[in-house]
């Protein structure tokens, strides 16, 4: 049996030029984390549960950028599914934290967080999350790669 290692032929070759962070990749992304966040940060106030947006978002970014827009590039569907699914954990994660300053408001702990203060909590939770990713991810794709990464193994 080959090595799956040395056999390893990519999707697309590196001496292709795709283009993948696109004008139409970044809006039609921010249009799905703008309506996936405002249905999560619904759903989880209303009922304290969110939902995974990432594989609703490849979906529709598939049939946009596809069948609508007549384009054949899997890295910009990649990118739209990933806008679209920060989108919806940063509301999460505003939601699961955010109520708390207003339950301490109400204590008289505290004061009422104001829109400037949420909105900069967020911006800030946001940077702090993709500079954690940013700093693990090279690691982990030649680990997964290497396959000395538990949950890579096949």
């Amino acid at each position: 049996m080959d090595d799956p290692k040395k056999s390893f032929k990519p999707f697309i070759p590196a001496d292709r030029i795709v283009p993948e962070f696109t004008v139409t990749s970044v809006i039609l992304g921010i249009i799905l984390a703008v309506v996936f966040g405002a249905a999560n940060a619904y759903l989880g106030l209303r009922v304290g549960m969110t939902v995974s947006a990432s594989i609703p978002a490849a979906v529709i970014s598939m049939g946009v950028i596809r069948v609508i827009l007549r384009k054949n590039s899997i890295l910009e569907n990649n990118m739209v599914q990933t806008i679209g699914s920060a989108g919806e954990s940063l509301a999460a994660g505003a939601i699961f934290t955010l109520p708390a300053l207003f339950m301490w408001a109400d204590e008289g702990k505290a004061v009422a967080p104001s829109f400037v203060m949420i909105t900069l909590i967020a911006i800030c939770g946001g940077l702090l999350g993709g500079s954690s990713c940013r700093g693990r991810r090279r690691r982990q794709i030649k680990a997964c790669f290497l396959g000395t990464w538990h949950s890579c193994r096949i």
